[in-house]
């Protein structure tokens, strides 16, 4: 059953793969997705991030005390004392011993609290810099990803301008034969047509070249067949141009990871100031240990027989005082219990530290750590004002994006009269082709503007945006996606 199960998993892994590796065109949120999943800086933040956690499991840990076992077995080949005659011997004798201690410190300036409180500090540091990275990410895709659809539509709009441009040349041919234009006029329009192919051999290549900047942000190697979906833009004022700079910038502080991370730098920063500070407290600990000793030599015994030994001599008769002890003997080692529980001993206490001289290490490093938090919170006011010119730049690039993009909307409106006027005039033959292919060239020029200047504006909006707290999307402004 167990392998079966392992099969069909496999199966579906091997399908889902094949249909994501067969997948050629894709949207801004399949990119965005994308590049977060193959996203290099973004695996390295997410292992800056476990490696946060495991140094907060270390700062729990070491509320718990101190336990450790230990375990000795020992030989002693050579000369040895006898423990049973007390002689100096060529002898092997063998001793075990085990034991178990524990320590744990009870006051130590709320050290350990301080630094699990940094270790919490760190966690979310590191989150917020994994959302910086993805931010920052995101912003790189959605440019690329507008820069391949700018270079989509310019190439488009030229392949459209070179077959309008050999329209218009057959129409001059007809001229020409009802004899309203000279045949010279031809050469004009043809060299338009021949500078317009090169114009769109540039666009296509400039194209390519942007597909393949894409791909490469999406770790994806197979150029060739990558590729986004057509989708058109409609291009609306976006409200979020009549809030102020200044909304937009309290409403970045609070949402935004780039301040956020700035502020968690001074939170740690006075972090390791208060760990510094304890230092220079004194220290209460406590420690217990318990440990035996077995031996296995032979050992000297009292036997139930008993023998008369001297003691003294009565000094007026010289006669010899004797008493009447036990015979001694020679017998193996105690059992391995019994010696466990004769030998075994405790030892507990109280170990108290007050730090007198340190070389000044202690004081050196506080100051150290004063000038760090000092510093983190310069940095921060630095930050601050940073960001909120960032802000300011970022709405009027906007607001001026968008009043270009309306400017060039108007160009474009008049060129276009003035090339339909002038192919009418050049219809009627009171125009030339030099001045008609200057009229329509400089529509062409309207029409490139109005591109650039719509995709310059959504991506600097869709900036502004990030910064007010929405997600980065475009499917808000899409009209047509098929």
């Amino acid at each position: 059953m167990i392998i079966k199960r392992i099969l069909i998993l496999g199966i579906l892994l091997i399908s889902t793969v094949n249909l994501y590796s067969q997948k050629t065109q894709f949207n801004l949120l399949e990119c965005l997705a994308l590049a977060n999943e193959n996203s290099i800086a973004i695996k390295q933040a997410l292992l800056d991030l476990d490696n946060a956690y495991v140094s907060n499991t270390l700062a729990k840990s070491s509320f718990f005390p101190n336990i450790n076992a230990q375990l000795n077995h020992s030989w002693n080949i050579g000369l040895n004392q006898n423990i049973t005659t007390g002689i100096l011997e060529n002898i092997t004798t063998q001793f075990s011993s085990a034991g178990v201690s524990m320590s744990n410190d009870i006051y130590n300036g709320g050290r350990k609290f301080l630094e699990l409180y940094r270790s919490n500090l760190n966690i979310l540091s590191k989150e917020l810099n994994l959302e910086e990275i993805k931010d920052n990410i995101s912003i790189l895709v959605a440019n690329a990803y507008l820069q391949v659809m700018l270079n989509k539509e310019l190439y488009q709009v030229n392949q459209i301008q070179v077959e309008l441009s050999k329209k218009e040349l057959d129409r001059t041919r007809a001229l020409i034969e009802a004899g309203v234009v000279v045949a010279s006029e031809v050469y004009e329009l043809e060299a338009n047509i021949a500078s317009q192919e090169q114009s769109t051999i540039v666009a296509e290549n400039n194209l390519r070249l942007s597909k393949i900047s894409l791909a490469q942000l999406l770790l994806i190697t197979d150029y060739e067949n990558f590729d986004i979906g057509d989708e058109q833009f409609n291009v609306p004022f976006s409200i979020i141009l009549e809030q102020n700079p200044k909304e937009i910038f309290e409403k970045a502080v609070d949402t935004r990871a780039t301040i956020k991370i700035s502020k968690s730098n001074v939170d740690l920063a006075a972090s390791e100031l208060a760990i510094s500070k304890t230092s220079l407290l004194p220290t209460l600990g406590a420690f217990y240990g318990y440990n035996s000793r077995i031996s296995y030599s032979d050992r000297r015994v009292s036997l139930p027989s008993q023998v008369e030994q001297p003691i003294g001599i009565v000094k007026e008769t010289g006669q010899a005082v004797v008493t009447r002890v036990n015979e001694t003997g020679v017998a193996g080692p105690k059992p391995f219990f019994e010696q466990w529980g004769l030998n075994d001993g405790h030892n507990f206490g109280l170990r108290l530290s007050v730090p007198i001289l340190n070389g000044k290490t202690a004081r050196s490093n506080i100051k150290r750590n004063l000038i760090n938090l000092q510093k983190a919170e310069e940095q921060y006011q630095q930050d601050r004002l940073n960001f909120e010119t960032t802000i300011n730049e970022s709405y009027n690039s906007a607001l001026g994006a968008y009043r270009l993009y309306e400017a060039s909307l108007k160009t474009e409106a008049f060129r276009e009269n003035a090339y339909q006027v002038a192919q009418n005039r050049y219809q009627a033959g009171v125009m030339n082709a030099f001045e008609l292919v200057q009229a329509q060239q400089r529509y062409e020029i309207a029409t490139s503007d109005v591109i650039r200047s719509k995709y310059d504006y959504i991506f600097k909006l869709k900036v502004l945006e990030l910064y007010f707290g929405l997600p980065l999307n475009i499917d808000d402004i899409i009209v047509d996606n098929p």
